[in-house]
């Protein structure tokens, strides 16, 4: 028995670490899929009607222009994502002494992790969790606020690219719905008897285009729903799943202040992959390490 559980650890192990390689072949899927898009809808089709003239060409500027808009602000959204870290433990961070209650630092019992069920222990950093804190097999670290793993940005998703995640799945959706939209007379035209203008490549390049746009847009969708159901009772994905009680979540200070922990105060930095100076002086209180509320942290 001990065997087939040794063995089970090492698959386990060697999955996380195939997980690692293939996160790189997801950054460049993601890139081909928007060079395959731009090449659809800005080289063969909506770049050339720019010089037709009349309402085709103000079509056309205001569709490019539009597109344009978005990828930049998908691809700012999605290299923030993979490039940011997702928050680490402080080095010397030790659970904070409760006076009103009574309590010890738990840390200064050797068997603290056992003693003090408020306080949580990685066994594999070897070192004390802060409340909302995981750790990931496939980074081999313990995680703010970790959301999940994600292959497609090559990162945790946690405390401080949160934000920058959810303004990626934003953009995207925005983005794939409109390459949709205006590829969609082009994709219906493939099944008329009308002649298509184009090469046998650019026409397959254009089906091929509406296609995956379609999937992502109708996925990007379904996850974008659920994340912002998670962000409006300030629970992340891990969360929801262990969640053992139907009761009031610990964590919910309201539908605003669940919002602002995420997007930050600032209205103007909302829509964009970045925070304020004031939001960055709290970013503890974003990180997990301090909370306003001073919730209980005994079934973490």
């Amino acid at each position: 028995m001990h065997r087939s559980g040794t063995a089970m650890a090492w698959n386990v192990f060697k999955f996380c670490t195939a997980l690692r390689g293939v996160g790189s072949i997801m950054i460049l899927l993601v890139l081909g899929v928007v060079g395959v898009t731009y090449y659809a809808v800005v080289l063969t089709n909506y770049g050339p009607a720019l010089s037709q003239g009349g309402f085709d060409s103000f079509t056309a500027l205001t569709i490019l222009l539009l597109f344009h808009f978005l990828l930049a602000m998908l691809l700012w959204s999605y290299f923030s994502v993979v490039f940011t870290d997702p928050g680490s433990v402080p080095p010397n961070w030790r659970p904070s002494t409760d006076e009103e209650r009574g309590e010890s630092d738990p840390l200064n019992s050797l068997e603290f992790d056992n003693s003090n069920p408020r306080v949580r222990f990685c066994r594999k950093c070897n070192q004390p969790k802060p409340p909302r804190c995981h750790h990931c097999s496939v980074c081999g670290r313990c995680v703010l606020k970790m959301d999940h793993h994600c292959v497609w940005v090559v990162n945790c998703v946690g405390a401080l690219n949160y934000k920058y995640f959810l303004l990626f799945l934003f953009y995207t959706f925005l983005e794939t719905t409109l390459v949709t939209l205006v590829l969609m007379p082009h994709f219906i035209a493939f099944f008329s008897d009308e002649e298509i203008p184009g090469t046998p490549g650019t026409l397959a390049t254009t089906f091929l285009a509406f296609v995956l746009n379609l999937a992502f847009a109708l996925s990007v969708m379904g996850f974008l729903i659920m994340h912002i159901s998670l962000v409006a009772g300030n629970t992340t994905t891990i969360e929801a799943y262990e969640k053992k009680t139907s009761g009031k979540w610990r964590y919910d200070l309201g539908r605003k202040k669940n919002f602002e922990q995420v997007f930050g105060m600032d209205k103007r930095y909302w829509f964009i992959p970045g925070y304020s100076e004031e939001d960055l002086r709290r970013m503890p209180e974003l990180q997990g390490l301090e909370y306003p509320s001073k919730p209980d942290f005994d079934s973490q």
